[in-house]
């Protein structure tokens, strides 16, 4: 619910979640300023509602209220209207006022909960903050009430604005996604029929016209066959971490394995020897954490060093997350680039030295972050690589 009595519904996790302290009052939102307040009040004896009121009033807030006593009233009430705030005394006859955070949750209902209490200790009130009362006003001191709910609704309009940001920046990330997509995968056939035809020109006149033909044409043979890969990488980046399936339990182990079987032909011919310890079960998209390993492991073997490569794969958990680690003997990264290797398309080799697109770490990154995880490198130039990303330790996802 918006201010002044726009309804607004919410992820149902808390109706909010934050402290205030007694500074100076926060100007209450334009829209409500022109109209009367909505307030719900939980509240049982009549002389309380009408000192509830008169401090309202007098701090410049005027109210149009509702009563609720018990929680069959209070839910009734809140599918039926639109409130700005709900005044709920800590402690009724049959009913806590605190009760009022989990039919807002159940409902999926953001609407600030300011408890009004004759008595509440510092410890009761913290425990209350946590559980998602926007805060706590004692009956002694309703003079402070309005400064609160100027508060509560100030802090009400910045979630919602982040929230709307939120979802903005969702929606525009999907239409770049989709427009990756598309354009990645209509370029392609009009892409392989000019690889074709330059490839048959290749073969059908090679040697017949002059050295600056063959040179020409065989520009055009590779600037075709390069576009192709690139659209092929970017279709490939744009269904990374959407088209998956359904997150289930997954050993890393059998993971890894599949991943070594699929490098087995560059692992044999660079005398790669990959180590590795026990590995968790996570929750997860098995075919994704494949791609993870195998780029992780592929660019170990690919950037090697002049000795074989030697590569470590381990896992350790730390507080709520596995922290995977990937690390090699190889020829490092140096510092100012830690970051760049991340980026799409972003080489820091020419392709005489390596092969590829610069895609596979990207894939990898976005795919982390899809599993609810973050990855990051550790090296130094000549002394090898240490890829390491989390994921969140089976149970403590909510995918």
């Amino acid at each position: 619910m918006g201010p002044c009595g726009k309804r607004s519904r919410t992820d149902g996790r808390s109706a909010t979640t934050t402290l205030v302290s007694d500074e100076k009052a926060v100007a209450l939102p334009a829209e409500c300023e022109s109209s009367k307040l909505r307030v719900l009040l939980v509240e049982d004896e009549p002389a309380d509602v009408e000192l509830v009121l008169r401090a309202l009033r007098h701090g410049g807030l005027e109210a149009s209220e509702d009563i609720a006593q018990t929680a069959e009233e209070f839910t009734r009430l809140v599918r039926r209207d639109s409130y700005d705030v709900i005044l709920a005394d800590y402690k009724l006859p049959s009913w806590n006022g605190m009760g009022t955070i989990e039919v807002l949750r159940q409902e999926g209902l953001d609407i600030p909960v300011i408890l009004v209490s004759g008595a509440l200790g510092e410890l009761t009130a913290v425990e209350c903050i946590k559980e998602g009362a926007a805060d706590y006003v004692l009956k002694d001191h309703l003079a402070r009430l309005p400064e609160k709910v100027r508060r509560a609704l100030r802090e009400k309009k910045v979630r919602e604005e982040r929230k709307q940001f939120q979802q903005e920046l969702a929606r525009s990330n999907r239409d770049l996604e989709q427009f990756a997509y598309v354009a990645s995968h209509d370029l392609q056939e009009p892409l392989r029929m000019v690889a074709t035809y330059t490839q048959l020109l290749a073969e059908r006149y090679r040697g017949k016209l002059d050295a600056e033909a063959d040179k020409y044409i065989h520009y055009a043979v590779d600037g075709a066959l390069r576009m192709q890969k690139l659209v092929q990488d970017l279709l490939t980046f744009s269904r990374a971490g959407r088209q998956g399936g359904a997150f289930e339990s997954t050993d890393c182990n059998v993971v890894l394995q599949a991943s070594l079987k699929n490098l087995e032909a560059a692992i044999q011919e660079s005398h790669a020897v990959v180590r590795q310890d026990e590995l968790p079960v996570v929750m997860g998209d098995g075919s994704q954490l494949i791609q993870v390993f195998q780029n992780l492991i592929g660019n170990a073997v690919k950037f090697r060093g002049s000795e074989a490569p030697l590569i470590r794969v381990s896992a350790d958990a730390q507080g709520k997350e596995w922290v995977f680690s990937v690390a090699d003997n190889g020829i490092g990264i140096a510092a100012e680039h830690k970051e760049k290797v991340f980026v799409v398309f972003r080489r820091l080799h020419t392709r005489e030295e390596y092969a590829g697109n610069g895609i596979g770490l990207s894939i990898c990154e976005k795919i982390i972050e899809h599993h609810g995880g973050r990855i990051w490198v550790e090296s130094e130039p000549g002394r090898g690589s240490n890829f390491q990303f989390t994921l969140p330790i089976k149970g403590n996802t909510n995918s």
